[in-house]
């Protein structure tokens, strides 16, 4: 193995796992960091909530434009450098969130901390390519149900440190977890195998970036659709007519930034339907439980908690997601990974069905975001399986930055869908919407679980191997000898 670049020699031992998974999980507390702290972020420099919510908005665009380009330069000879430049801007923008400087400062260094949502694929192949067969597998579902249950992480440890010691103090436990970070991914992770070669498409990066800048702007900020429908249509048609141009341009790159005949194959198409879908129902739940939860009584529902007591309802989400994470290993050997996909959108609509029909309760709200962790934990570690069992170990990097991108477009469809419902529900002399537009957003969310859990169920079984790579964690064939 080659040692350049200062990478320590024995990088691939015991050390790569808890670093690559540590990684994974700051990468999602920093994107997470925003939403508890709209409001005092709001507070803190005089600008309206909609203008805070960015903080919020800004890094997750970032990301989801970021993560494509991030995936193919991760397939190449420079991935060691490509994580060690972007956990270094992570640090920078994270400096920039804690010196109290002006919202624009914060809103930019935000914007560079949202690159770094990118890096979870990343690790995903330094795994399959620098571990043993029987543990590559698991850490690629362990990484991959981190970057979910990590936030669930940072929104009590960010409502907590804002009430005791102020919102930059919040923002310096990013500046502190990004630094550790840095630090072990320069210890720990090794250069890749020698032989591959890298070419980004400039152009399709742009494509693909202006079309999903548009799509997320377009359903992530529902006020454009109540108060100004025909800016949002806009941007619905530019997101169609770039994203459109990107896939013709994309079918006869010679180097094309998401190599898109990997979609030929069901598994890989049908897997991230079922990641769109899925999406959609987990993200409007969470939505949903912490809005409800922090509505004052005085509305005729909610409980009016604090953002730290918010964080403690998504305790539940991060415990038992870990829990639904580590039970994939034994599951796999009894069902297909659709099934467990399909198991895991099973416990996702049975929280959906809890809230929306018992929610009255303070603990009702735990629970829902215990058993919404405990499907999400199990949907996000069967997932790398189902794609990558058909997917050539030399584009696993590329293949879940794909995936990556479909869940920030099926998180942002959710979150939207659930705006837009309570939205509906809101008179124009109220503050808050009705309680039946919670339970109407709650059963728009069920129907997409049911529509996930049939869809993966009719996923025919894919091959156990394909040309270049075999089924996750048993392809060697790439890897040069150590």
């Amino acid at each position: 193995m080659t040692t350049s670049d200062s990478t320590p020699a024995h990088s691939t031992g015991r050390q790569l796992v808890p670093a690559l998974v540590f990684i994974a999980l700051v990468v999602a507390v920093v994107g997470g960091l925003g939403a508890p702290l709209i409001t005092s972020v709001a507070s803190e420099f005089g600008v309206s909530l909609a203008t805070a919510q960015w903080t919020l908005t800004a890094p997750l665009l970032a990301g989801a434009i970021a993560t494509p380009v991030l995936g193919r330069l991760g397939t190449g000879p420079h991935r060691r450098r490509v994580i060690l430049a972007t956990l270094t801007l992570g640090v920078v923008g994270s400096l920039l969130t804690v010196v109290p400087l002006s919202f624009a400062w914060l809103l930019a260094g935000r914007v560079a901390q949202g690159t770094g949502l990118g890096l979870t694929a990343l690790m995903m192949g330094v795994a399959r390519d620098h571990l043993p067969a029987e543990r590559s597998g698991p850490t690629i579902a362990l990484l991959s149900m981190a970057s979910t249950v990590g936030i669930g992480l940072s929104y009590p440890l960010a409502g907590l440190l804002t009430d005791v010691a102020g919102l930059h103090t919040a923002y310096g436990l990013g500046l502190l977890i990004t630094t550790c970070a840095l630090a072990a991914a320069w210890r720990s992770v090794p250069q890749p195998p020698r032989g591959r070669s890298t070419t980004v498409d400039v152009l399709g990066a742009v494509l693909l970036g202006g079309g999903l800048l548009a799509l997320l702007v377009a359903i992530s900020q529902t006020s454009v659709w109540t108060d100004r429908p025909a800016i949002g249509a806009s941007l619905l048609a530019a997101a169609l007519v770039l994203l459109g141009v990107w896939v013709y341009h994309q079918r006869r790159c010679a180097a094309p930034l998401v190599d898109l005949t990997l979609l030929r194959r069901r598994a890989v198409a049908g897997a991230n339907t079922v990641m769109l879908l899925g999406g959609i129902g987990m993200y409007l739940l969470l939505t949903l439980v912490t809005r409800y939860v922090q509505t004052p009584a005085a509305a005729g529902y909610g409980f009016g908690v604090s953002v730290f007591v918010v964080g403690l309802v998504l305790v539940p989400f991060s415990v038992l997601g870990f829990v639904g994470g580590k039970l994939m290993p034994s599951l796999r050997k009894r069902l297909a990974p659709t099934a467990v996909l399909a198991v895991g959108g099973a416990a996702v609509l049975a929280a959906l069905v809890l809230f929306a029909v018992a929610r009255g309760q303070l603990w009702v709200s735990f629970a829902t975001m215990g058993v919404l962790g405990l499907g999400v934990g199990l949907f996000s570690a069967a997932m790398p399986s189902a794609i990558l069992v058909v997917t050539p170990a030399s584009e696993t990097s590329s293949a879940m930055s794909f995936n990556q991108v479909v869940r920030s477009v099926g998180f942002s469809i959710g979150s939207a869908l659930g705006g837009l419902t309570l939205a509906t529900h809101t008179s124009a002399a109220a503050t808050f919407p009705t309680n039946s537009g919670y339970t109407a957003a709650s059963w728009i969310g069920v129907a997409a679980m049911g529509i996930t859990i049939v869809t993966a169920l009719t996923l025919r079984r894919s091959p156990r191997s394909v040309r270049g790579g075999s089924e996750v964690g048993e392809d060697r064939a790439a890897v040069p000898p150590r």
